[in-house]
């Protein structure tokens, strides 16, 4: 597909990354030589010079004739017109990064007008994304399946842990009653591994657990790591990201502070939140997370505009023994160092577009087979979590999955037959309007039928 970004920042990049990565014809316009550069050097895409907004630019660049046009710049004002030039040059799918709290709330009725097919709120996404760690603080990550109905998590084993030093195989009794599966793995090299029965998890090991919340929930008591419920929560930071995670804690209840550095922004965030405490101060300081009595608080949530502050004072929350602590962090090599010092809930607000990004595009590519209802990004990118609905284009129904040759690196986690939520075995079948939830470490998979060996897809097409 012909694809046009136009933006080459933080989440501009990653976008071109991972969809020149899938063989995509992407197109890079920024204004920035650095970034021009970059993108050239370290990514198969054409970069353009220009202001994404201008009708030059956006010509050069073959907007008439692109697919899929994402406006990804820092200023909303520039994404909404960089998007309805684009729609009337010709461009068939448009997607706008709208970041304002005010243009979020009015777009959905403005979309058709402003030329806008689809509108991402990385910060949005990314408080939502924080709110449901905090909804169940045993979990490093939390994604979502069938409208919530399923639920794929990650933790780290520890030293004692019932899992630890014994085959899955040796648990299946433990973890079939609960209904839920050990889906994926990182060790702590950053090694992936699909594991099957003879898989040994070992302390510091991450877990990708996927099945129910009640499930997942009796799991963690069983594991003697029971976390009673949440009641107030830490900010540092007082950007967009904590503006939204504000909004929905308190409508949960939750006591919440957030300290911010700018004073304007103090007194913006006091007129737009009242109910949250907001304190004036550097939240990096020591002595003032004393005097604040920081390490009181439930939940400790670090969402400043730099990745090295978030993952510091996130270890010194976690050494004052705060119960949950979450950083933001957008450095993929900073993740891994976090994870090495026993911080696991590292959320990455690009990732989390990139996913939803990836998923439309995916799904526009693959119009007539298999709908894609989710896509989620795991082990820091390098595995994905996907949501299909089998339908009559699907092939190899009502087979077996013991008679099925799937492609290295890809799990069938989960089946929803009629309702019913299935942790499937070896005599389990897909049969059309069956949700199928799947684990790869192939990236590209477009449709269920690309799960499959390429033999045995011409075979199951003939049947």
């Amino acid at each position: 597909m012909k694809i046009i970004i136009v933006g080459d920042g933080k989440v501009g990049f990653t976008l071109a990354e991972h969809l020149s990565q899938e063989e995509h014809n992407v197109t890079v316009i920024d204004t920035n030589d650095d970034a021009l550069r970059r993108a050239s050097e370290s990514l198969d895409v054409m970069c353009v010079k220009g202001n994404g907004a201008s009708i030059s630019a956006l010509k050069e660049s073959g907007a008439g004739s692109a697919d899929v046009l994402i406006a990804a710049t820092s200023l909303d004002e520039v994404n909404m017109v960089c998007c309805l030039t684009a729609k009337r040059l010709g461009a068939k799918f448009t997607i706008a990064r709208v970041r304002n709290v005010e243009y979020a709330m009015e777009l959905s009725s403005m979309k058709q007008e402003l030329g806008i097919d689809m509108a991402i709120n990385p910060e949005n996404a990314t408080a939502v994304e924080i709110s449901r760690l905090l909804r169940f603080p045993n979990a490093a990550n939390i994604e979502t399946f069938c409208r919530g109905r399923v639920e794929l998590i990650s933790f780290r084993v520890r030293e004692g842990d019932f899992l630890a030093g014994q085959p899955l195989s040796a648990q299946t009794g433990k973890i079939r009653e609960l209904a839920m599966l050990v889906c994926a793995v990182e060790r702590e090299d950053g090694k992936v591994i699909i594991p099957d029965g003879s898989f040994v998890p070992h302390a510091g090991d991450r877990l990708y657990l996927v099945g129910q919340p009640s499930g997942l929930t009796a799991f963690f008591h069983l594991l003697g790591r029971h976390t009673p419920k949440l009641h107030s929560a830490f900010i540092i930071g007082g950007g967009r990201v904590a503006h939204y995670l504000t909004a929905i804690l308190l409508k949960l209840g939750m006591r919440v502070k957030i300290v911010e550095r700018k004073p304007e922004r103090c007194r913006l965030l006091s007129d737009m939140l009242p109910h949250a405490l907001i304190i004036q101060g550097d939240g990096t300081d020591q002595e003032l997370l004393e005097e604040e009595n920081a390490s009181a608080s439930d939940a400790f949530i670090a969402l400043t505009d730099r990745d090295e502050d978030n993952i510091i004072i996130s270890l010194y929350a976690m050494q004052q023994g705060v119960k949950k602590v979450v950083a933001k962090s957008n450095r993929q090599n900073y993740t891994g160092i976090a994870h090495a010092a026993g911080l696991d809930s590292v959320i990455s607000p690009k990732l989390i577009t990139a996913s939803q990004i990836l998923q439309v595009v995916r799904g526009m590519q693959n119009s007539k087979g298999s709908v894609m209802n989710a896509l989620y990004k795991i082990c820091d990118g390098h595995a994905e979590a996907l949501e299909f609905i089998a339908n009559e284009t699907t092939h190899n129904q009502g087979i077996p999955l013991k008679d099925l040759r799937l492609k290295k690196g890809i799990l069938i986690a989960v089946l929803v037959h009629k309702g019913q939520i299935i942790i499937p075995d070896g005599s389990s079948s897909i049969t059309a309007g069956d949700t199928v939830i799947l684990i790869s470490r192939n990236h590209g998979i477009l449709d269920l039928n690309d799960i499959y060996e390429d033999s045995l897809l011409d075979l199951g097409a003939a049947q």
